[in-house]
């Protein structure tokens, strides 16, 4: 049980789900799924995409390793080189080597753990191009899954170009403040060397292909993936093919990413089909226990690792090499973005915290990424009370290992669930919070409709309906016109509401809301916690902020100690490097003046 301060415990869980074990090798962090009880010879390797793709699938994958669990098959899946936890490098050499070099290590790493030295290969993306390559150079590939394959690099490219635009344009960022050097898609940039070789790849070439069984997940509308499977049967191997159901829905957007199940079907079916079975004469050879070694960088050392009751949280704990000189930044995740965070956010930031001496804490809250779900949980997690447990568990294990005092950091969804930890959980000494949609949520509302249709600030909308692109793409019908409409009326009437504060007593639906607001941050001012108030000039949650704190913010003089930034020409996820550094040097003073308390 926690200590005095923390939330109320709320008694032991049942039935509960392990997240994968961690390990580490060749720089960077694998999750390993041993297999419940093993039936097979044969292990899984994911090669996963790369980008936002990837952070679309990581749930996804970890679906996957848990049915190939069950069904008596261990698996693995890693960070290539330079990506998500693993640590940055400096030369990424030529072509592809750097990520096939990182797959083959990991290959070696399943094969030890698992004793298993037969492999099967499930890729997406541009992880089914690595796939490819290292099953060239490794013995005993019983099949390779291609789900989406990438098989025109030009093609991807180009996808990947208009794939980037349209996230930019979803988050409302100006030609100016998107990212357009190199290929970059969702603040993150492939490296150029990488690039070059992706350019040059066409599969459609291929002579020769080391698995003896393919599967190939072909996408709506996309012929190419079927011409590719029709190609691979010309060069000898067994292949499957099926429609990849759900991809769309999988990678439109993580908030409201749909899980491809019937596609896990298909795969994990496939894969049974064809793994070489446990044999009563062959003996399994474990040649090591899973462990998490340190990854040691410039100035930090990270370590991977499973907390909370039945392990059933994993994260990443970044310590300073040198002497400790702040607080416990605990880094909530934002929807469900994998706790790297959107474009490495909370990679850079928690490294760059512990060169200035500040431990940090990131992982995936129930349901999110890595981490499985509550036993009973429903499947929509995003301002459910029961994430407050996930961050009760973090604390405690900040206690346990001795790292308090902390404070909790997170943006939108995760900045909501920043201020309702701070309020429930005694040991959190300092909040900073960066574009809450809101304070308040009211339970009964669909959170999934709300997400879908988030609107933007007036502001916002006036700035895009004032560009000739916007309006052409709204003639041409790429807009969902009622639902625009729908966002303005709401947007109105918000305001309307702000307009009339005086009026807020004799409308009872909202001030019940705003009475809950206004005495959660009494109670935290009671307590004396850092409050840091971060909002994007034109963000919708400032619209939300005002509604309680008034339009010239004059409502924080009851709160001297409250600071409140707001940040010009940016937007939601703060992509422009210096509304990252007002972010950075918001969390690094505070680590350092509740340390100094």
């Amino acid at each position: 049980m926690a200590a005095l301060g923390a939330a109320e415990y709320q008694g032991p869980l049942k039935d509960v789900t392990p997240a994968a074990t961690p390990v580490t090798f060749a720089g960077t962090v694998g999750l390993f799924m041993p297999a419940a009880a093993p039936t097979s010879q044969t292990a899984v390797l994911f090669l996963s995409p790369w980008g936002f793709e990837e952070m679309c699938t990581r749930k996804f994958w970890r679906i996957l390793a848990e049915d190939f669990a069950k069904e008596g098959i261990a698996s693995l899946r890693f960070d290539y080189a330079g990506t998500g936890d693993a640590l940055d490098v400096d030369d990424p050499g030529e072509g592809l080597a750097l990520w096939e070099g990182t797959a083959l290590a990991a290959a070696g790493m399943l094969r030890s753990l698992s004793g298993c030295e037969r492999l099967i290969l499930v890729s997406q993306g541009l992880g089914s191009v690595v796939a490819l390559d290292i099953a060239e150079q490794l013995s005993g590939v019983d099949g390779i899954a291609f789900l989406a394959p990438t098989i025109s690099g030009r093609a991807y490219l180009r996808e990947l170009t208009v794939w980037s635009k349209m996230i930019d344009e979803g988050m409302g960022l100006t030609e100016a403040q998107r990212r357009a050097e190199g290929v970059t898609i969702a603040s993150l940039q492939m490296p150029d060397s990488i690039a070059a070789a992706v350019k040059k790849l066409n599969l459609m070439t291929l002579a020769h292909i080391s698995a003896p069984d393919c599967l190939v997940l072909t996408r709506p509308g996309r012929p190419g993936d079927a011409d590719f499977a029709a190609h691979l049967e010309t060069l000898g191997p067994r292949v499957e093919r099926s429609a990849y159901e759900g991809y769309d829905e999988l990678v439109s957007n993580p908030t409201v990413a749909t899980m491809p199940l019937e596609a896990g079907r298909k795969v994990l079916d496939w894969a049974r089909s064809i793994a070489t079975e446990e044999s009563a004469t062959a003996s399994r050879r474990i040649l090591r226990a899973p462990r998490a070694e340190p990854l040691i960088g410039d100035g930090f050392r990270e370590t991977p690792l499973r907390f909370g009751e039945g392990n059933r949280l994993s994260g990443i704990l970044c310590e300073p090499t040198g002497t400790r000189a702040g607080a416990t930044a605990l880094l909530l995740t934002t929807a469900y973005d994998r706790h790297a965070g959107w474009g490495r956010m909370s990679v850079t930031m928690a490294r760059t915290l512990a060169r200035d001496g500040i431990p940090s804490l990131r992982f995936d809250t129930a349901n999110v990424a890595d981490s499985p779900p509550l036993p009973d949980a429903q499947e929509q997690v995003l301002y459910s009370p029961a994430q407050l447990q996930d961050v009760s568990a973090a604390l405690d294990l900040l206690e346990a290992e001795k790292l308090l005092p902390a404070f909790a950091v997170g943006r939108c969804s995760g900045g909501y669930l920043a201020y309702q930890s701070a309020i429930q959980d005694g040991r959190c000494g300092g909040l900073i919070t960066v574009n809450p949609y809101a304070f308040f949520w009211d339970e009964t509302q669909p959170v999934e409709e709300a997400l879908r249709f988030v609107p933007r600030s007036l502001e916002t909308y006036g700035q895009k309906f004032l560009q000739f692109e916007t309006l052409k793409r709204l003639y041409g019908g790429q807009i969902d016109a009622k639902s625009a409409a729908r966002n303005i009326v709401v947007a109105l009437a918000r305001r309307a509401v702000r307009l009339g504060r005086p009026l807020l007593g004799v409308l009872p639906f909202f001030a019940g809301e705003h009475e809950t607001v206004i005495n959660g941050f009494r109670s935290l001012v009671k307590r004396q916690v850092d409050i840091s108030l971060i909002y994007s000039a034109h963000d919708i949650g400032l619209d939300h902020f005002r509604e309680h704190f008034g339009e010239d913010a004059a409502g924080l003089k009851n709160f001297p100690d409250i600071r409140l930034t707001i940040i010009p020409d940016t937007d939601h996820n703060l992509t422009p490097p210096y509304a990252r550094k007002v972010y950075l040097r918001e969390v690094k003073e505070m680590g350092l003046r509740l340390w100094r308390r």
